[in-house]
This record gives structure tokens, sequence and C-alpha cells, in this order.
């Protein structure tokens, strides 16, 4: 039996499902279902953790690798001068050194599980040399540091403090935003009278570490299903028998980037020339030749934090929220590992999460949406301010102190029987409204727009009274341009009378079409290109084009209505050109040229832009060289479940749940995603026994 994550556990061996047994090396096995799915049976903690890392390796063993080399800062080293930039930022940081504090600073019990899942890595390539790119295994053997400083570059200088925020690179055309969508809904808004649980994150489909990776962790006290990104150890989307939770991208500003007012050698502060304090590094490049190139990196603070040189050409320091708080993962795992809402919201209480909307529901009945994070405290000042260069001249800026748990937004069993998250800011959490903005500081979300994404969600939500499983289902993969919605009416009105045949070729599509991003839509990439014009934004976000701009006094109707009829009409002649130019025909079906499109699997796409309104989510990418557009961002990960008893649950994981060469797990539920159906979810060891694909034994 496996007693910690310091014993060396058996090479696990895979055998067919027909004559797989349970093996007692290392305590325990994973099970892998048709899908690509592990179902992780271990009979301790530590050996979950080192099962999950096996999993993981074996699924997206390329990715992993490559992404904790980039956690130590030594990418460069590995994999030559591209990277160099990359552990530049990882250096000026001390993400590593800082890693290896925080490492130390785990609880026993919980440090020995980040040491099993990173043993876990190291058996599966050990046992598997060949499976895994030679050039990746540089980084091996790894070690609980490791994952610890992978999860640190992840939450705190991706999502936190990225380079992007910091350093001001200009955002690319038409850049995806991160997004998600969440619903809680109580029991008595269920027909059944089960409350039930939508996680739907959507981020870029690109392999690194946006990747999504599904598994089921069975362990002592612990029966978790869900998902997290490779390379994690532990669960950031999960549902037991008793509860579930999900997340999504808030408006959570854990970063203060200030601008700096240089004198000298030195820097101002109130009034005053301070020095920079400075730091020698060194990094190593390797060259096209394999040999090593050695580089100086001379590392400047200030009572910020570090310094940088940002691309326009501004000294800046940025400071960093939660760099105290070490036991993210943990909270996590105790997240997972709760089985009421009372030990739930203790482990929110931890605050170690340092970003994230949190929407929970449990077989209790209880829902709850939290605008979870680390926030600063600020005497002054709004999200808009603290979002900018902050001048750094004045010690008046310089927070020292955050906000605790009880200050942060949240609303638990609301009277509108639901909470839902769709990346919008917190005050629409629920409907009737059950926050009221004033009564937080202006720097904690902004006042709006609401999306008009989040709005679909709010009315569909709002709009029934009862929902079963199949309506929720249903209502999930609804992909309508509310947008169309709220402009086509007057557009038609305004176009009224034309005689331009252009005019009329296009009237006569868009109202012939469904107002839906579906394969067999025709009028939906007719209606991008007009609403792309109308908005004068690529990514459809701009209320410039209409008449009543959002207002949080009616929040579910606007924005609406055209600004300038007029314009409106001659941007429909040029939609209709650029239509005809991009896709040949200005009624073409969606699906024909939107494309689910991974390796030799190539079906009709569905799913549209969330700025147009689409619940089901697809940002698409601009036109390849081969006349198709292939998914950029939206749908990844979902999972619907029903608190019942038994509880049920359908889902998916929309670009396959492997990504390694050869795997035939990287497109097998693409067919699923093209026909908007989601399958079954195996929870329990019976019906993944029935559904078996291997065995693996530790």
């Amino acid at each position: 039996m496996l007693k910690s994550a310091g014993l060396l556990l058996a090479a696990l061996v895979i055998v067919s499902p027909a004559s797989a047994a349970p093996t007692s090396a290392g305590g325990g096995e994973i099970l892998w279902d048709r899908y690509g799915v592990p179902h992780v049976y271990a009979r301790t903690e530590a050996g979950v953790f080192y099962g999950f890392g096996w999993a993981q390796t074996q699924s997206h063993g390329n990715v992993l690798l490559r992404l904790y080399g980039e956690a130590r800062g030594r990418a460069a080293e590995y994999w030559g001068e591209k990277y160099a930039e990359q552990d530049r930022w990882m250096a000026a940081n001390d993400v590593y050194s800082r890693a290896q504090q925080w490492y130390r600073q785990q609880d026993p019990g919980f440090r020995a599980d980040l040491d099993a899942f990173a043993q876990g890595i190291n058996a599966y390539v050990a046992a598997n040399p060949d499976a895994v790119q030679e050039e990746l295994k540089v980084v091996l053997p790894l070690t609980g540091v490791d994952v610890v400083a992978h999860a640190h570059r992840l939450m705190n200088y991706i999502y936190i403090a990225s380079p992007a925020k910091v350093l001001g690179e200009a955002p690319k055309d038409a850049q995806a935003r991160d997004g998600s969508n969440a619903w809680a809904l109580m029991p008595r808004k269920t027909r059944d009278g089960h409350a039930m649980l939508l996680a739907n994150p959507h981020l870029p489909w690109g392999t690194g570490y946006y990747t999504y990776y599904e598994a089921h962790l069975n362990g002592p006290g612990l029966d978790l299903y869900g998902a997290t990104q490779v390379g994690l150890p532990i669960l950031r989307f999960g549902f037991n028998k008793d509860l579930g939770f999900t997340n999504t991208v808030n408006t959570m500003l854990g970063q203060t980037t200030y601008k700096l007012a240089l004198s000298g050698d030195g820097y101002l502060l109130d009034g005053k020339v301070r020095p920079f304090e400075v730091e020698e590094k060194t990094l190593k490049i390797r060259q096209p030749d394999g040999a090593l190139k050695t580089e100086a990196l001379q590392v400047r603070h200030t009572v910020h934090g570090p310094v940088f040189q940002r691309y326009d050409g501004a000294t800046v320091a940025l400071r960093v929220a939660g760099l105290d708080r070490p036991h993210m993962l943990k909270q996590y795992w105790d997240m997972g590992k709760a089985t009421d809402f009372s030990q739930f919201q203790a482990a929110l209480k931890q605050l170690q999460v340092p970003m994230f909307n949190i929407v929970y529901a449990d077989k209790a009945g209880n829902v709850m949406f939290l605008d979870n994070g680390i926030l600063p405290k600020h005497a002054q000042g709004d999200l808009k301010y603290w979002s900018a260069l902050v001048p750094g001249d004045t010690s008046s800026t310089l927070w020292t102190q955050v906000h605790g748990y009880e200050d942060l937004p949240k609303v638990i069993n609301p009277a509108g029987g639901f909470v839902q998250n769709t990346n919008d800011p917190p005050w629409l959490a629920s409907w009737p409204r059950a926050l009221d903005p004033e009564a937080f500081p202006a720097y904690t979300a902004p006042l709006g727009p609401m999306s008009l994404r989040a709005q679909n969600s709010v009315k569909m939500l709002a709009e029934h009274e009862r929902i079963d499983l199949d309506q929720f289902i249903a209502l999930k993969r609804t992909a309508q341009a509310l947008a169309a919605d709220r402009t086509l009416p007057q557009l038609y009105a305004a176009a009224e009378g034309s005689s331009d045949p252009d005019i009329l070729a296009a009237l006569q599509v868009l109202k012939g079409w469904d107002r839906h991003f579906e394969a067999d839509s025709r009028g939906a990439l007719l209606f991008e290109q007009w609403a792309r014009l109308f908005t004068g934004d690529a990514r459809y976000a701009s209320q410039a084009g209409y008449a009543t701009p959002w207002s949080l006094e009616a929040p579910l109707t606007t924005p609406s209505g055209l600004k300038d009829p007029a314009l409106a009409v001659r941007q429909l002649k040029q939609a209709v050109a650029k239509t005809r130019e991009l896709y040949g025909a200005i009624d073409r079906p969606y699906g024909e040229v939107s494309r689910f499109h991974l390796g030799q699997v190539n079906l009709p796409g569905r799913g549209g832009f969330g700025n147009l309104g689409a619940f089901d989510v697809i940002t698409w990418d601009p036109l390849n060289a081969d006349g198709e557009r292939l998914p950029q961002h939206g749908e990844t990960w979902v999972s619907m479940v029903e608190f019942s008893t038994p509880i049920k649950a359908k889902g998916l994981m929309s670009y396959g749940n492997a990504s390694q060469p050869g795997s035939p797990h990287i497109s097998d539920q693409l067919e699923l995603l093209s026909r908007g159906e989601f399958r079954t979810l195996w929870t329990t060891r019976a019906e993944v026994e029935q559904h078996l694909e291997a065995r693996t034994g530790f």
C-alpha cells in the first residue's frame, strides 16, 4: 500500500479491459473509459495524486512537460531563444524561487500529495520513454516544487498579471476575451425539485496552459468528477454526489502597475529620490548549435515591486496581491472534498484563490455566487483608475492590505431561485437583482455594461418558471443572436422602400434567418459582417451604433435600436460586398465555412460570438487558406449536473481529452459538438466498467 509520496511506486501496467483486474502494487488503478477519461481509484490521497499525474502525462505529456519547463523559468535554456523574453519575465517576478518557498509552506500531507503528482509524471515517462518528445525530457525529474511553480505562474502571472497587462502589448486583432458560463438552480426552480449546476468555461482551443482535462478522482473520502487545466494537480471544476462548483473569469483586479517618475539613478516617491534595489540574475539561452549563452539580467525593485520597461517606453513597477498566500491548490482540493455548504464555505474563506467567480450548488438545495479574489484595499478610485497606469510617485497609492471574504460580493439562495455568471460584473448574478453596486467600493467591479451573452443567460433562466434537466441542456446549447433581436426590426424599417438590389437581397436573407448560429443557418454570416461594421469593433463589444445604451435600470432590454438608421443601411450594403468577398454568397450555410476541424475530422460548426448574444460560444478565427474558419476560443469543458439520487450528469470535452500524437481521443467528441449534443458522464464504477477502454494498475 502507498503510505506516502516519498515511496517509490511500482511501474504501471496497462492490460486489456477483458483481463483487467485491480492490482495491489501502489494501491490503486486508473480505469480509462472510451472517451479517454481517467477514473483514478487509490487507497490513499497521495495515491490519487500519483495516478492523476500519470494520467495527465499519458493524455497530454508533451504539453505538460513544456509547461513545467516554462514554469521553472528555464525554457530558453532548454529550447532556445524564442523563450528568452518569457524567462526574463519569470525571473524578474521570482516565480520559481517563490514556488520553492510556497512548497515548503504546504502542510506535510499536502506537500506529499504534490510530490506524488510529480512522481506520477516521472513514472509514466520512465515506463513509456517513447511516448513524449525527446527534447522535453530535459525537465525530468519533476518535483512538487515544479507543480507549485506551474500553478503560481498560471494564476498570478498569466491570469492576474500577464505580460500583456503590465508591459502594454497591443491586443491582436479579434483576440478572444476570456469567458465562461455558469448556472446554479435551486430546487424550487426545477421541475423535479433537485438543484442543478452548469459548468461551461470558455478558453482558447490551442494547446498550452489553457488546455482543459477531464478526470474522475476517487480515494479516501473523495469521489470527485470534473476538469482542470493541464498541469494542475486538482480539479478547478468539479462535482461529487453532494455538491458542485465552477469558475468564471471575473474582473477582480489583483495587480497594480505603477508609472514611475525617474530622477537620476533612482525614482521619486513623496518628493524624495529613492534608489532602486538591484538584484543580479543570470539566464542561460540555448543557441542553434546547442551551446549555452549566459545572459546577465539586472532586476530593479522599488517599494512597489519589480521594475519593467513597457513597450510604450514608460518605466513601471508591478505589485501583485496574494504573493503571501501559498495555498491556492489546497483550497481547491478542500472545495472538492467538501460534502456540505458549511464545509465548502470554510474552504472559500481561506481566500487563497486569487481570482475567478465561483458558482456553487448542492444536494441540500443551496446555491451561491461569489465574486472571488484577493482584492487590494484602496482609499479612492474606481476599477478604470486602478486598471490604468497608477501614479507611483506618491505613497498614497501604495496599497498594503486586501479585502477579506466578508467584503466580497456574493449571492446565496436568492429570491429568483438561481445564480448565474458569464464574466459580467456581479450585479446581475440573479434576477431580480440582489446586489447593489453602491454597497461596494467602486474598484470592486465595473458597473457595466452587461454583455448580450450575460443578458441572454439571465433572460433564459428568469423566463422559465420550472426547468427540467432536458430543458436545462437545451437552454445551455442556445446559440441565439440576441443582437439581431435588438437591431434587425429597426434595420428592416430603415431599409423599407429601398430599390438597391444588394439591400433587397440582404433583407430577404436576413428575414429568412432563424437568428441562431447553427450549422444550417443562412444569414448568420451576413449578420456577423454587418454587426462588425455596426459596432465598429472586431469583437462586437462596442455599443457605438445602438440608439439606447445599456443601463442598470433596464439591464435586460438595452442596448437597443439604431443610432443612425441611414448609416446602418449603408453598412448593410458594405456587409453584402464583404460577405460575398469572403464566402462567395450572402446565404452560405454557417457550417460550410465554420468548421470543427482537427486532424482527419472535419465537421460543420455551430455556436457564435458571445458579444452577439450567443450563449453557446465559439469565437472563430479568420478564414484560412482552405476557406475554413476554425475555433479560436469558446466551448471546451461542459458539465450539467442534477443533484438527484443518484446524480445525473451530462457533459462534453469539445476538442477531446488528449493531445498526444496518435491518441484516438484528440477529436472523438467533435461529432457530438457539431450536433449540439452531450455525452453521459459515467460517475459510478459500474458505469465505467461497462464503457472500459483500458485499465492501468499501480
